[in-house]
């Protein structure tokens, strides 16, 4: 039995009570500002219609750990947490603080009905959510002692998912490069490489050799056995160190650098570099698994009903190519990434996938808890 399983037997065992927000605090209106009162340089963001701050002021009106719920605009409805001292405008509800519940509670209890607030906009206009629907909103309202624990658990999941955008960062930075920077070329795919012209009959390839879109994992997770392999014709021949890149949409997104030789069909392209003592293919491989790849190759590809990747404009996409030991020094560091962030057994994924697991239980606990009933 879990911590809160634990604490829920001892604590609340018959249930919880569900309250309204305006039972137990208020909501309140904040106050507008001028853009003629908003310097950069000020101390406290300001909200107004979205949880960007529009900008600074020097004076706040809400204090730390406030939960506030947009009421104007395209964001009506969205709910948020601010750990910083604030300014409100009126276009952003915020509710007091109260000794019946941890702030960060109520905001992760509020979250889990942002998609009711946000049908209960009324669209005439300007958006705008009236207050009642939040006061009215109601929540159940567990002993301290269990909003602490599913506190805990949440925030552990958010603090992971943020680590996970960090590494995400980190690796798109180090694919980029300076224009201007004289140690780094900026060439054109087909400047060094070609699609592979080999060919290889489909009778000599087995469930491992052989690689079509459908066993193509997405997300730099490789590829599985075939369970389809072609028992005639010619395919293309893919050798150690091509490239193969799914080239029908939804495929798009899968890319895998091989460590065989094998076959494949016209569903897949199969990149082959001029000269490996130039490009490490490693380097290309996450070049061309990258988010600026996958965005140039969507946004370039042709049809209607199953839109394909235009292999022209493929080859012409432009990369940066420092030199072959930054290249290596640039991929032993990803190759660390990687394996943090995308392997499925093991690093940050597993991690994620375990809080994940337990982050949609009790967000879900908080929605299902069994209601007290009036003695």
């Amino acid at each position: 039995m879990s911590k809160l399983d634990e604490l829920i037997t001892k604590l609340c065992p018959n249930g919880v009570e569900y309250k309204t927000i305006s039972s137990m605090a208020t909501v309140l209106r904040g106050k507008r500002l001028t853009k003629n009162q908003l310097f950069a340089e000020s101390k406290y963001p300001v909200y107004h219609g979205g949880l960007e701050p529009l900008g600074y002021y020097n004076e706040s009106n809400r204090s730390a750990n406030t939960v506030m719920v947009i009421n104007v605009g395209a964001s009506a409805g969205t709910v948020g947490y601010s750990p910083v001292e604030f300014w409100s405008s009126d276009g952003c509800f915020c509710i007091s603080h109260s000794k019946e519940f941890i702030n960060k509670y109520l905001y992760y209890a509020v979250l889990c009905q942002e998609a009711f607030l946000k049908s209960r906009v009324r669209v005439a206009g300007i958006p705008t959510l009236d207050n009642s629907v939040l006061e009215k909103l109601k929540v159940p309202v567990p002993p301290l002692e269990v909003q602490e624990e599913i506190v805990r658990i949440l925030d552990m999941f958010t603090q992971l998912t943020a680590r996970k955008k960090q590494y995400e960062y980190y690796r798109d930075t180090l694919l980029t490069f300076d224009e201007n920077d004289k140690s780094v070329k900026f060439v054109k795919l087909n400047d060094i490489a070609q699609y592979s012209a080999d060919r290889i009959e489909a009778s000599l390839l087995d469930e491992n050799s052989y690689v079509g879109v459908d066993n193509l994992l997405p997300n730099k997770q490789g590829k599985t056995l075939s369970n389809y392999v072609p028992t005639e014709g010619r395919l293309t021949k893919f050798i150690e160190g091509d490239i193969l890149i799914g080239n029908i949409r939804p495929y798009l997104r899968k890319v895998w650098i091989s460590d065989i030789v094998g076959g494949t069909n016209g569903d897949v392209l199969t990149i082959h570099i001029n000269n490996q003592n130039e490009v490490y293919p490693k380097y290309l491989y996450y070049i061309l698994s990258s988010e600026a790849f996958f965005h140039y190759d969507t946004q370039n590809s042709k049809g209607a009903k199953m839109p394909r990747g235009d292999k022209s404009m493929v080859m012409k996409y432009e990369l940066p190519l420092p030199s072959f030991s930054e290249q290596q020094r640039i991929v032993s560091i990803l190759d660390r990434f990687d394996a943090l962030c995308n392997d499925i057994t093991v690093g940050l994924p597993a991690e994620i996938e375990a809080r994940k697991k337990q982050y949609e239980y009790y967000r879900d606990k908080l929605l299902t808890f069994k209601e007290k009933v009036a003695s």
